[in-house]
């Protein structure tokens, strides 16, 4: 048997390789157990994306968690990871289960675990839960959906409804509608296909059926996977473009233009409407590897603010016991006051598109009056596949602070939080070095004032680092 570990955003790993019906079911075990220690109420809602054998896996989770006398709520459609979280918490259940790998290449699929508050568990529950996976599950009794629900241990419920009145509760949607904002969307054949059709019908929607292999592509909002939804907007008559990744927690963007808009100006984005337009205020909470502007743009807006290691699980475990306006990462993955303490790539979308549709400005307006605060930049990521031995001996010049330059550019300081972020110079370069927790790839990162001067970095950091 394998040793299962989280990552950071749950157990991932490859179809009928790892991530096994026996697996799951040994995961599914460990769920239930932590749950009948800490649960006064023991019910949890579960549900599948749109990866393939979904339901098959959720299923399997199913048949575990009634075998422990657990009630179950469950949804038989695919369902985004925000539906889940939101459920969690509307429902009072002690904890939500989603099946889906997010991003990941489409042989992969995944375990994440939600908590009653809407938002992931925290690292010490997760902890738990690994520390109680047995090397081979009980056996379990099996049944269908029906039975489990006459024995009273399995509800139906449609997560999508649940999660649609949500948000027609806080947005105006009429506005949005009546503004007759052009919008185009790609659902990267993710989860949130449905819904977002569902919120603005009017939409032109892209990649938005049911195809598990998602031709074979990763489903995550970068723009070297979104050149058909930016080659629609150049082509078009569109004041906006949305993206949304496998299970639609996290968002990618495009001007009017067809130009790329990253996690991080989403960030700024979303700080500047809330609080420049919207009046509110609370701290602000990034992951190490978000631009240093939204620090910046904090000070300039008086907003506290505090940097965490990389998993929303970090950002979300603040958001439950203090007052957070944003909470975000450079993965695309952001959340907002007003909602769960969850990333939810479609609300965040309607945040930007409600003030769009009242203000009548465009969303290049927007970025143009926080350039006037913080200053233009560039940020940009480059993964690399390399093998494990040359991945860890790289990390390990890290640790020991051996890199002094990466081509032209000296290292001027560093920070550790969680990889290694070195500052090169005064106009906000920066590269930043970190192994991702659940691929076998080393990520590096870039900062600069311009997209030529990161991609320079870029090409400096790799050459130095594999030289």
């Amino acid at each position: 048997m394998i040793d299962i570990k989280f990552g950071t955003d749950g157990w991932r790993a490859i179809i009928a390789q790892e991530f096994t019906v026996e697996n799951v079911a040994r995961v599914a075990e460990a769920t239930a157990k932590w749950v009948l220690e800490n649960a006064n109420e023991p019910r949890v809602v579960l549900g599948f994306d749109t990866r393939f054998a979904g339901a098959l896996f959720a299923e399997t989770t199913l048949n575990v968690l009634c075998s422990h006398g657990i009630k179950v709520i469950y949804d038989k459609n695919f369902v985004s990871t925000p539906m889940i979280s939101l459920a969690a918490f509307k429902l009072k259940c002690f904890a939500g289960i989603i099946i889906t790998a997010s991003h990941n290449p489409p042989s992969y699929s995944g375990y994440k675990l939600k908590s009653y508050y809407g938002g992931p568990s925290v690292p010490a529950s997760i902890a738990k839960v690994e520390s109680l996976i047995e090397d081979k599950p009980t056996p379990y009794v099996t049944k269908s959906l029906e039975e489990w629900q006459k024995d009273g241990l399995l509800e139906f419920r449609n997560l999508e409804d649940l999660y649609f009145e949500e948000v027609a509760s806080k947005f105006d949607l009429n506005a949005i509608k009546n503004s007759k904002l052009n919008v185009a969307y790609d659902a990267m054949y993710g989860a949130g296909q449905k819904v977002f059709n569902r919120i603005l019908p009017d939409a032109t929607m892209l990649h938005a059926d049911y195809n598990p292999s998602f031709k074979g592509q990763a489903p995550e909002p970068l723009h070297r996977n979104l050149t058909e939804l930016s080659e629609l907007i150049r082509k078009g008559d569109f004041h906006i473009g949305v993206a949304t990744d496998g299970d639609a927690d996290r968002i990618g963007m495009y001007d009017d233009n067809g130009d790329f808009i990253d996690a991080h100006h989403i960030i700024l984005l979303l700080i500047h409407i809330l609080h420049k337009y919207k009046g509110m205020n609370g701290k602000v909470v990034i992951a190490f590897s978000v631009s240093n502007k939204v620090v910046q743009l904090c000070k300039a807006y008086n907003l506290d603010y505090e940097i965490t290691k990389i998993g929303f699980k970090y950002i979300s475990g603040i958001m439950v016991d203090e007052d957070v306006l944003v909470g975000g990462e450079e993965s695309g993955g952001i959340a907002v006051k007003g909602h769960i303490p969850e990333r939810d790539g479609i609300w965040d979308a309607l945040v930007i598109l409600e003030q769009l549709a009242k203000s009548g400005k465009t969303i290049r307006d927007l970025i143009n009056e926080i350039y006037d605060v913080v200053g233009p930049f560039s940020y940009n990521r480059s993964d690399l596949h390399i093998t494990e031995e040359l991945k860890k001996s790289i990390m390990l010049k890290c640790e020991k602070k051996e890199f002094k330059k990466f081509g032209v550019f000296d290292v001027l300081s560093s920070e550790d939080v969680d990889g290694y972020k070195f500052f090169l110079g005064d106009n906000g370069e920066t590269v930043m070095i970190r192994p991702s927790g659940t691929e076998p790839v080393l990520r590096v990162y870039a900062e600069g004032p311009s997209p030529a001067k990161v991609q320079e970095i870029l090409q400096s950091a790799k050459d130095t680092l594999l030289a």
